[in-house]
């Protein structure tokens, strides 16, 4: 089917191209550039179906001659950043002959570049493989009623509001650069691309097919979908060989982006009618008084991603998509938990949010007190543990008397470190517990550490749901933010004074 491709560049010898290479690779021919001496050699270059130059009625007759024309260009152009042509690549409709294709770019060249005074350098390629286009070579210096090359612009005083020329401190006079065509601006850009638009469709329209192009963006069409790049015929052969190429996975993941715009507008949609009926039966329950209605989800949503779209527009193209992506996805989550979880309204969802967040909160609270037990147990087990292993050496010691006090000391010595970690268990003990060692237990302690071990694994799996679940209401609240956000005016920033003063 027919596309819509419409490039515009420059050939700047600057960027180290050459209007003469240009030349003799759109055309297929062998040239020689007079400027730098440098042979371009394409004669083996398949895929040129045609080829044609288009001159103004005050051109030289020999600017018909490839050579002679861009090697005037090469030769009159003596700056090394100097712009030698405008090219406008173009792509044709399939649904046209060759004929009608030839006679399309022939009428599209002379009405919008020949008759303005441009010489018009055009081929067509077509490699069998589906892309027929046209490269269109344009001369950038307007020429004068002799024929010769003349200047693009001009310099012109400025003057101030008496008429007299403006001095500047260096003693000069301030000047400005005016230029003598329009070739340059960059409305012209919008003009020959709806052109070439109008153009096409008015052939197809004459060979009765039903296809039409569109010069528009998608959004200026009011599509919501993400346009495909430009492949170029060496990508789109590496491509059909099976390589893949930087462009071609960038228009597969465009693809599958737009997919998922049509399934998430589909989601949106039918959570539109859930909304819209479940309203509905609220408005007619006749016991309940009806809140004032809040707005619906869905809306706010597609708001969203239109935002977000808008504000990528500033990034580059691959950005963009990588960003689109990541956006469907969120908005997509979006809408699949609100339709499990029943949500249709900006009340209904901060209703849901308070809620989780009350649950996630009572969950941690009780985690608390079980881990300062825990904490508790902890120490009463290794208390209690060092106090029973080490009372029989305390209890041996006691029945050393004191009248053998060699022996006693010489026990003491040996079991110093046993006797400190005694002693401190029983001071803790003593402290720590109603009725002191008597209710020493450490066997049930343990059990009821790894009862509220486990106790605190289950709540913790419990709470991570929760938070979780906080997660996806706190991002579907700053989606609805940002959405709502963008359809209020802008806060005035002027300072107010008192005039009363």
């Amino acid at each position: 089917m027919a596309i819509y491709h419409c490039s515009i560049k420059i050939v700047s010898r600057g960027k180290g191209k050459s209007a003469v290479a240009a030349a003799a690779y759109r055309s297929g021919e062998k040239l020689i550039n007079e400027w730098d001496g440098m042979t371009h050699d394409y004669t083996h270059k398949g895929g040129v179906i045609h080829s044609e130059i288009m001159l103004p009625p005050h051109a030289p007759p020999s600017f018909s001659d490839r050579s002679t024309l861009w090697n005037s260009v090469e030769l009159y152009e003596k700056a090394g950043n100097a712009q030698l042509a405008r090219e406008v690549e173009i792509a044709l409709p399939v649904e046209l002959s060759r004929e009608e294709q030839l006679r399309l770019v022939r009428e599209y060249c002379s009405s919008q570049f020949v008759s303005k005074g441009m010489c018009a350098d055009f081929a067509i390629h077509d490699t069998g493989g589906g892309n027929p286009h046209a490269h269109i070579l344009l001369t950038m210096r307007p020429l004068d009623e002799r024929g010769a090359w003349a200047a693009k612009s001009k310099k012109e005083y400025v003057l101030d509001e008496k008429g007299e020329r403006v001095k500047l401190p260096s003693g000069r006079y301030k000047t400005r650069k005016v230029d003598l065509v329009d070739w340059n601006n960059q409305e012209n850009a919008e003009v020959w691309r709806a052109a070439w638009a109008d153009l096409a469709n008015a052939y197809l329209e004459r060979n009765d097919s039903p296809e039409r192009i569109d010069h528009r963006s998608y959004e200026r069409q009011g599509i919501d979908q993400i346009p495909t790049v430009h492949v170029g015929v060496a990508a789109c052969q590496m491509e059909k060989k099976g390589i893949a190429t930087e462009k071609g996975e960038l228009n597969r993941n465009i693809r599958k982006a737009n997919k998922l715009i049509k399934e998430i507008r589909a989601q949106i949609g039918n959570l539109k009618e859930w909304i819209a009926g479940l309203l509905t039966d609220r408005a007619n329950a006749p016991t309940k008084p009806q809140p004032p209605q809040s707005p619906d989800l869905a809306n706010l949503l597609m708001k969203y991603l239109s935002v977000q779209r808008e504000k990528s527009r500033k990034y580059s193209q691959g950005w963009q998509q990588r960003h689109a992506a990541d956006e469907l996805k969120t908005v997509s989550q979006a809408v699949n938990y609100l339709s499990e979880h029943g949500i249709a309204t900006l009340a209904e969802l901060d209703a849901s949010l308070s809620s989780v967040r009350k649950k996630s909160d009572t969950i941690r609270e009780g985690m608390k007190t079980a881990e300062k037990r825990m904490k508790e147990l902890e120490k009463l087990i290794e208390y209690g543990g060092n106090y029973l292993k080490y009372k029989p050496i305390h209890d041996e010691l006691k029945t050393l008397k004191n009248g053998w006090t060699s022996k006693r000391e010489k026990y003491e010595e040996a079991h110093r470190a046993e006797l400190a970690l005694w002693g401190a268990a029983s001071r803790y003990l003593h402290a720590n517990l109603q009725s002191g060692v008597k209710s020493l237990s450490v066997t049930e302690w343990k059990k009821e550490y790894a009862a509220l071990k486990a106790q605190r694994e289950t709540e913790y799996t419990k709470l991570k749901e929760a938070r979780t679940e906080v997660a996806e209401l706190q991002n579907i609240r700053k989606c609805v933010d940002i959405a709502q956000r963008a359809d209020q005016p802008e806060q005035s920033h002027t300072k107010r004074h008192d005039i009363d003063r």
